[in-house]
């Protein structure tokens, strides 16, 4: 079953900002998510829900229990979203006013990948596949 309000099968992971109506337009802007909807009082939303191509995710306010790495002082997580176009998107993002904190460059496990920090501190990768590597190959170990 498909549900329109929750468009994403997999993952959908959501991020807490201060403000989510700030946030909704910074992501925009920076880093091209398209806003599907939003929740709560149209002056001061609650939570809204983003996509970037199939990515989606949801971004809602500070509550009790919950908080910004900006206001922690500390990474909370990292995500990575896939983009056709990595070297546009990476000149749209640092134009924008993105805090790159991971240059454009390759990895030894064969992603082509940029690292930004947004307007609450949240880490985000950028990334396209660039070759096929085998874990091994750079020093992973496989699980049995």
């Amino acid at each position: 079953m498909n549900n329109r309000s929750v468009p994403a099968n997999i993952l959908l992971p959501h991020i807490v900002y201060r403000n989510v109506g700030e946030a909704a337009a910074w992501l925009n802007k920076t880093f091209g998510f398209v806003e599907h909807y939003r929740y709560g009082p149209p002056s001061e939303p609650q939570g809204a829900q983003i996509h970037l191509g199939e990515a989606w995710v949801m971004i809602r306010g500070v509550r009790e229990g919950a908080s910004t790495p900006a206001l922690l002082g500390a990474e909370t997580q990292s995500l990575t979203i896939f983009v056709d176009d990595l070297g546009a998107h990476y000149h749209r993002a640092k134009s924008a006013g993105a805090k790159i904190v991971e240059e454009l460059h390759v990895t030894e496990y064969g992603e082509r990948q940029y690292g930004a920090t947004d307007l609450d501190g949240h880490h985000w990768l950028f990334a396209q596949h660039a070759r096929d590597v085998n874990p091994e190959e750079w020093g992973a170990t496989l699980a049995k």
